[in-house]
């Protein structure tokens, strides 16, 4: 007899405790996501992916390493009104409304975005 498998969330991670906290919503590569208040921007991105980046030159993904902001390895950038920042995602608090890019091409739209925004 099969037995059903349960649908998992495309995240690395699965909330099972603390799902009570209020909700923050943000922006994950240009699309609308949401954490719960108190979540570092690590834990935000891998509840709703399954990689927060891709190393630069092999292309593999990443998903943080020390989890302290010691080794490099969680750098994502902002957009919005901060377009560009570079923040790392392991020991930074979510904000609400933050825009999170965590690929090269979300970096280069928010750039794009935010440099049609400014005013010549």
């Amino acid at each position: 007899m099969a037995h059903a498998t349960p649908l998992l969330p495309a995240g690395q991670l699965v909330r099972l405790k603390e799902q009570g906290r209020p909700p923050l919503h943000f922006v994950l590569n240009g699309q609308p996501a949401q954490a719960l208040q108190g979540d570092t921007v690590l834990t935000a991105v891998l509840t709703q992916s399954a990689q927060l980046r891709s190393h630069e030159f092999a292309h593999t993904p990443r998903a943080g390493f020390c989890m302290m902001g010691a080794c490099q390895d969680c750098w994502v950038t902002l957009g919005g009104e901060q377009a560009g920042r570079k923040l790392r995602a392991c020991s930074t608090l979510l904000q609400a409304g933050m825009q999170i890019c965590t690929t090269a091409e979300a970096v280069a739209a928010a750039n794009a975005t935010n440099a049609s925004q400014v005013q010549p």
